[in-house]
């Protein structure tokens, strides 16, 4: 496939009308095998050690295992339409187990930071028949909350063994697999609209939101990629997401076994090892890495990591996931030399929406361009809906629209899908335009979704824990600009009548009540009342632009310098005026801008 450079390209593939070699994720890595058989498709590090190998796993291997394991989930009674859930990290393992129940079956990767009572809750809405896990690691403990899980919904237990842990209980993987053969033992549903996975989106409640994904919508993704890209056999990109997110699964996954490249799984717990994370650009040189798989916080750390080691054969940095800062992309590139691209994806599109082309110039503030065989749109928004008939004008404000081949048939609980799928139609809830070129800005979201890093937070969870409290009347949950996550999750509240509240006590207490760790609120806020709409409810853009002061303020403490700190909203885009007393003086313009360059907002500095 011709390597992408604008739209002009992306409309010539569409006039060759050229299919990809499989419609299907197993089609694409079974054609990878065949052509590459003893190439390098995943090298794991068990350890964040350099003097350890990495463990490395050929076309031809994982292609055997892939069989073995969907001949292990059929002899567990897995039929095309059954759903094998998966509580484990991005291994080679996991991925064996991945691709194996997506060819016996439908795959549910699910996070395993959720509480159990939600994940078993998903086991349930996906009509799980298998639960695979990690067994017991001193790195990463999964097993107690799979144990927590089966008190809840009883499933056999299939365990992925870690490295150098037990299998205590339940169905040895490697063991069970070794005994199947090599080559499918039964005939697999192939076909473009047969659905593959579930994936769950955003919180999730006792009525989890479960996106479906056909064959066919991933195998859109994981091809028409590597023309964006620049990628070919040759990459040797770091994916350290896990799988049960479409970056780790799709963007930075699926995209490189579709074309025989290579992935590096960094230990048990990816980028969240401070060790592996330390070394680093040694471990790039050390694995000939030409491409990194990024979201913007990992750009930030690896921005202050300092480069010691040769990095001459990383061409590309991507990252998405959450809002990319220009000045976050352009203090990276200076540090390090290595051009960045960003990306927007969805669940509900089998990762991705929009990419930007390593062979075209980053565009700041875009997204990129939409994939072949596509559209993206921008509609207007009116009374809390898409109009689908109307298009925005070039460079205007609207919600984001899409639809393909690669867009979700719908949540598996055909209820939700209402304000979401639409006429062929996937409304994004991202607010954005389109330039001229045909590359997308993305503003806002319509939604009130908390974007940390690259995972969602749904806020009206948190909300629920918080309320559930004896002395909380009212709370409302916002996202505060932070320069390393994007945003995190602050909450607002009120007390009932006659009670008092120590701030930090109330989310001492709370906190740990909250459905999922990253969720829990980085500051609590006692007011005398929350804002609100002339219909009564609680009104969110003015809580964010008082979470965004009080952050300014926390941040701007060090200058030793007074200053008037006011956060207002022109366009839906958030605006801070910090005001200096005294004449212009460049050195403290430039103090600020370092501290808070990299915050997803704009800045205007006054000095009067």
């Amino acid at each position: 496939m011709r390597s992408i450079t604008g739209p002009a390209d992306i409309e010539a593939i569409e006039a060759q009308a050229a299919e990809p070699p499989a419609r299907s994720p197993y089609g694409l890595i079974a054609a990878a095998a065949r052509r590459f058989p003893q190439r390098t498709a995943l090298a794991f590090l068990p350890l964040a050690d350099l003097a350890q190998a990495a463990e490395r796993t050929t076309y031809a291997e994982l292609l055997a295992a892939i069989h073995r394991a969907a001949n292990l989930f059929r002899s567990l009674g897995v039929g095309p339409t059954d759903t094998v859930a998966i509580l484990a990290p991005n291994i080679p393992a996991t991925q064996a187990a991945l691709w194996g129940a997506q060819l016996a079956g439908r795959a549910c990767p699910i996070n395993y930071l959720l509480q159990p009572d939600h994940i078993a809750a998903l086991l349930r809405a996906s009509g799980a028949k298998v639960l695979v896990a990690l067994g017991p690691s001193a790195e990463l403990d999964i097993w107690s909350t799979a144990q927590a899980v089966r008190a809840l919904a009883p499933l056999p237990l299939v365990v992925l063994r870690a490295p150098g842990g037990q299998v205590p209980d339940g169905i040895d993987f490697a063991a069970a697999c070794a005994g199947q053969p090599a080559e499918p033992v039964f005939e697999p549903v192939l076909a473009p609209d047969h659905v593959a996975a579930c994936f769950h989106t955003g919180g999730t409640t006792g009525a989890p939101k479960l996106a479906l994904h056909t064959q066919g919508n991933e195998a859109h993704t994981g091809w028409h990629a590597h023309a964006f890209y620049g990628f070919d056999e040759h990459t040797v990109e770091v994916n350290g997401f896990p799988l049960f997110h479409v970056a780790g699964a799709f963007v930075y996954g699926l995209a490189l076994l579709a074309i025989g490249a290579t992935q590096l799984l960094p230990t048990l717990t990816g980028m969240r090892n401070a060790a592996f994370v330390r070394q680093y650009w040694k471990f790039c040189q050390r694995e000939g890495v030409t491409a990194l798989a990024c979201v913007p916080t990992i750009l930030a750390t690896l921005a202050n990591t300092p480069v010691d080691a040769d990095t001459s054969r990383i061409r590309v940095a991507y990252t998405g996931g959450s809002p990319l800062p220009s000045e976050l992309a352009a203090q990276f590139e200076a540090r390090t030399g290595i051009p960045v691209r960003n990306i927007l994806g969805m669940t509900e599109c089998a990762g991705l929406l929009t990419i930007e082309p390593f062979a075209a110039p980053r565009v700041p503030g875009s997204t990129g361009l939409r994939l072949p065989f596509t559209e993206v749109r921008v509609v207007p928004w009116r009374d809390g809906a898409a109009q689908l008939d109307e298009r925005c004008a070039t460079g205007s404000t609207g919600v984001v629209v899409v639809r393909g081949p690669h867009v979700s048939p719908g949540y598996s609980d055909p209820a939700r899908n209402a304000g979401m799928f639409e006429r062929g139609w996937l409304v994004s809830g991202d607010l954005g335009h389109l330039d001229a070129q045909g590359y997308l800005h993305v503003t806002g979201r319509a939604k009130d979704i908390i974007i940390r890093g690259s995972h969602n937070i749904d806020p009206g969870l948190v909300e629920d824990a918080f309320q559930a409290h004896p002395q909380v009347a009212l709370c409302a949950v916002v996202g505060e600009p932070d320069a390393y996550a994007g945003e995190v999750p602050v909450a607002f509240v009120t007390l009932r009548p006659g009670c008092t509240a120590d701030p930090a006590a109330l989310l001492a207490a709370v906190g740990p009540k909250v459905y999922e760790r990253p969720a829990v609120p980085k500051r609590v806020t006692v007011l005398p009342a929350l804002p609100m709409t002339a219909i009564g409810k609680v009104y969110k853009p003015a809580l964010r632009l008082l979470a965004i002061e009080a952050r300014l303020r926390e941040e701007l403490a060090g200058l030793g310098r007074p200053v008037a700190v006011a956060a207002l909203e022109r366009g839906g885009t958030p605006v801070a005026v910090l005001t200096f007393s005294g004449p212009d003086e460049p050195a403290l313009r430039a103090a600020v801008q370092q501290r808070l360059g990299a915050m997803a907002l704009t800045l205007e500095i006054v000095f009067a």
